[in-house]
This record gives structure tokens, sequence and C-alpha cells, in this order.
């Protein structure tokens, strides 16, 4: 995946949270709840300013009276929201969207602008082409603070190229250490591991974790169900849907130990009466840190269910049980992940003051690997040449990152997977998966927010986002 919302040091990236994407008014897509081949979420988040509060903000701190985007399916638009504060502790929100390059596209065919056409024709034009109602998308929700531990969204989202109406509500509740997300979607849109968007009619999350820290054992509970037959969103079907997303009942529960390791940290001052463009970007170090964790999933529901997911254990080496009398199927496996991050520069001088580059490499399933290793050691130890199943087993999946300040709070940022092609000759040739190539501007009145608009090329998507408290 691309168009995430964290970058590659994060620790999260085992957990179903949510990515960014300009498909939706709402801005966001889930990820398939699979643990048979967890997403890479390099760039995942969790709880966030809703999209209609981005573009809010934006527009009334950033004078941007319109915020950009493009998809391949819509091509580029343009964002407006509209605010209406009803108490103290809750507002609505009318968010939206114009179709340019369609409207455009629109007044080209009709011959807009050829020799001979009067002022009054030409304004004509404009205006039946404006009444078309496939150029617009229309969305209006509310953030509600209930109380100061509980905040509900509600949203409603209509296109006019499309009769789908997306809904959703989302209630979070804050304990002493603990997040509990309860999130209803009509329909939910999901995205698999090879970047495809699938809609599921209906679609019920509840979430418990514990709460965030940097270091020691975090862990999630979940449950999700599904409710009508999935299909492939904005194109026809081209394949079968991830058995994940077929009617039914899943529950999860995911356990992990992080620990940090310091290896330097800059004693070196900073400049005095000069306020770095972000404080999370204020330090230059060198550190590592490591993740070990299990995660088991149980499947209820449709016996298709069942079957799909006996035809994926071909890719599979961890527990796996299944019973046909209550059409049951359990999977579990133990998962590790090791991260680097080193940082030059304290992000305080105008120019060149921040270098960052950034890596992690996520062993998925540690059963797999540790019979891939086996059948390794068995073909070296027979002065065999090794499998290539043998050797991709072992294989992490690595994702980097790099950051550099260009001129005062502008940074440009890439991020990317890099894979090794086995088909090749030898040991294989390196290729880079899913790139991200992001412009950063540091809100730094704010000490650490930042807007950010990116690029992703395989999916071709562009999007400007806000971002809070992230490094």
């Amino acid at each position: 995946m691309m168009k995430k919302l964290r970058w590659t040091m994060e620790g999260q990236s085992f957990w179903d949270l949510d990515v960014s994407t300009p498909r939706t008014l709402d801005g966001s897509a889930s990820p398939v709840p699979t643990d048979l081949q967890l997403l890479p979420l390099g760039l995942s988040r969790g709880v966030r300013l809703s999209r209609a509060k981005q573009i809010d903000f934006m527009q009334q701190f950033m004078a941007a009276p319109f915020v950009p985007s493009f998809t391949p399916s819509h091509g580029f638009s343009l964002q407006r929201v509209f605010s209406i504060p009803f108490s103290d502790s809750g507002s609505a929100t009318l968010l939206g969207q114009f179709n340019v390059q369609k409207f455009v596209s629109s007044l080209k065919k009709s011959g807009f602008g050829e020799m001979g056409q009067s002022i009054s024709s030409l304004l004509q034009g404009i205006g039946r082409h404006l009444r078309d109602r496939s150029l617009y998308a229309f969305g209006i929700s509310s953030d509600i603070l209930l109380t100061p531990d509980d905040a509900l969204l509600i949203s409603f989202d209509g296109y006019g190229d499309s009769d789908i109406l997306r809904t959703k509500a989302v209630l979070h509740h804050k304990f002493l250490h603990h997040d509990l997300t309860m999130e209803a979607l009509s329909p939910g849109l999901f995205v698999d591991k090879s970047g495809k968007y699938w809609d599921v009619p209906s679609s019920l999350v509840i979430d418990l974790g514990s709460a965030d820290t940097d270091s020691g054992l975090s862990y999630h509970l979940s449950m999700h169900h599904n409710a009508g037959s999935p299909s492939q969103s904005g194109s026809e079907q081209t394949c079968m849907a991830p058995f994940c997303l077929l009617p039914g009942l899943s529950a999860k529960a995911a356990f992990a130990l992080k620990k940090n390791l310091e290896i330097w940290r800059s004693n070196a001052k900073k400049l005095k009466r000069v306020q770095p463009y972000d404080i999370f970007l204020a330090n230059p170090h060198v550190s590592l840190s490591g993740i070990i964790g299990a995660v088991a999933t149980s499947y209820f529901g449709d016996i298709s269910a069942g079957s799909a997911a006996e035809g994926s254990l071909q890719e599979f080496r961890g527990l796996y049980m299944q019973t046909s009398r209550i059409r049951s199927t359990v999977f579990a496996d133990v998962f590790a992940s090791i991260s680097f991050s080193a940082q030059y520069g304290m992000f305080q001088r105008n120019f060149l003051d921040l270098t960052r580059f950034s890596g992690r490499f996520d062993f998925h399933s540690g059963s797999k690997f540790l019979s891939g290793a086996m059948l390794l050691i068995e073909d070296l130890s027979n002065s065999q040449h090794p499998r290539t199943e043998s050797v991709k087993a072992t294989l992490p999946n690595a994702r980097f990152s790099f950051q550099q300040q260009i001129a005062g709070p502008v940074s440009f940022r890439a991020d990317s997977g890099v894979a090794i092609d086995l088909s090749k000759a030898g040991w294989g040739s390196l290729q880079v998966e899913e790139p991200t190539f992001a412009l950063e501007y540091a809100l730094y009145a704010l000490g650490s927010a930042k807007a950010i608009a990116w690029y992703s090329p395989k999916q071709r998507e562009f999007m400007v986002e806000l971002r809070f408290y992230e490094n």
C-alpha cells in the first residue's frame, strides 16, 4: 500500500489501520482484515482529524479556498467545506467536490470556444454543463464530543455519477489505558494487498486496543462483521473477492512486545530563540527497535469463506483449524519486525537542516519463515541450489523512507518497498514496490503538524491532507 498516514518507523504496522485515498469524500479506506498476508502499513494511521475538518482548517488558516485531489476514475477535482457549528461540543460540515477535469472535457467535446460563438451562447453552454450532476459530490458530516472521553462522527456521502450513498458512524471512547472504537459502514470501502478496492454492502467493526506506548506490551482485540456480497469498486470485477470480505463474523486477537535501542543521540545545543519546524524532528539520532508478537483470527460464516481459506493454505504455514459443524476457521501465527532510524540536523535552520532515513523489515509469518529456513538449510547441506520458494519465505518485507529539508518548513519525502525478484538469474534483482512521493509543509506554530501533498505512481492518486503529531 501507499498513501498511508504515518511513516515507516512506526511499529503499529500489524494492526488493521485505515489508509488514505481520494476515491471517497471521507478520504480513507480500510485494509482487508486478513492475517495470511498482513498489509505493509508503513504509512498507516489510527484516529485522525476527519477529512472535512482538515479541509476546513486549510481554508481558515492556510489561505486555501479549494483543496485539490486526483484519482484515475474521477480525474482532477477541487473540494471545499462549509462549517456549521451548532454547539460548543459539536459541529456539522458540508463538503462539496467539483470534478474540474470532467467539466473541461465536456466543454471540449461540445465544441466550446469555437470561432463564431457569441458571449451569450458561451455562457449558456457553460451553464448547461454546470448543471450536470455527475460533476458534483457532496458529503454531510457531524463531529460531536459527547463527553471528554467520547467522540461521535456521522457522515453521509453522495456522488452525482453514482447511485452509491456512503454512510459512516464512528464512536471513539478513551479508557485510562485502552481505546475503544466502534465503526459502522454502508457500504464499506476496503483495499487489498494488491491495491484493488472493494465495496462491502455493510460492515461493522469493534476494536479494543491498548493505549500507545513507546515500548513494552501492546495488544488489540477486534470483531468484524460483514453482510452482503463484496464487489470490486469503480471497475468490473476481475478476480475473486478476498475471503475475509465475504458475509460472516471474524474475531482477532493480536499481541506485540516492542523494545527500543538508542545507539546515538546528539548532545549539540539547539539554536536559541529559534523554534524547530517540528518538535518531533529536532533531535539527531540513530536508533533501532524490534517487535515480536502473535496474532490469531477466527472466521465464522458462509461455507464459501472456508473454501477460500483452504485455497489460501498454500501460502500459509501457521496454526490452522477448521470445523464444518459451526462453519468456522482459525488461523494463528507469530510475526516480527526490525526498524531503524537515522537523522541528521535539528530542523531549525532555513536550509538543509534535516536529513532523515528510516526502514523496516517485517516478517509477517514466523512459521513460514522457519519452514523456509529449514528447507534452505536442507538444500545447502545437500549441495543443491536453493529453491526459490524457500528463499522467498525467509525474506522480510522491506520498506524505506527518506526525508530531506528543502527550504524553511518545506521538505521532500519518499517512501517505498523494496523486493528481490527471484525469477532473475543468480540472486535476482532489486525491485522498487509501491513508491509514494510527498512534499511536506511543517506548521511549526502548532508544534508538530504538517500539510502533506502526496502522489502514488502505482495507484495514480494525488491528495493533500493534514497530519498532527507524527514523526
